[in-house]
């Protein structure tokens, strides 16, 4: 029995879906993590008119410094997530592309970007 070596339309416009929903919930997760780092750095700046202990001052810039890693890597995700939706356009989402069968439909939902089968990642190089 030969192995299938392309998604189907509807397998492809399935995945498409997901990622798109997931797309959206990290562009909401943005704005609302901006959202937090405004009010962050505005309360800096009225919270330093009033109180000058270090302890306050270092918490006030971890916060600050916690929003901006949780954009920072919302941001690369969704960076992924629109090359994932790029593959299913030119045609290469969910097939490896280092042994050219499809990759597992679990792995391509956990990791729509992936370019390569789990065995394949799995090779020690």
């Amino acid at each position: 029995m030969a192995t299938k070596k392309k998604w189907t339309k509807k397998e492809l416009n399935d995945f498409k879906k997901l990622i798109i929903e997931k797309r959206d919930k990290v562009i909401a997760e943005l704005e609302a993590a901006k959202e937090r780092a405004d009010e962050a750095l505005n309360s800096n700046s009225v919270n330093a008119i009033y109180s000058s202990h270090m302890a306050d001052a270092g918490t006030d810039q971890q916060e600050m410094e916690k929003n901006y890693y949780w954009m920072d890597r919302d941001n690369k995700f969704l960076q992924y997530l629109h090359r994932a939706l790029d593959m299913i356009k030119d045609g290469t989402f969910g097939v490896c592309a280092s042994c050219g069968e499809l990759i597992n439909k679990e792995r391509l939902i956990e990791v729509p970007h992936t370019t390569s089968c789990f065995d394949c990642k799995s090779k020690v190089v």
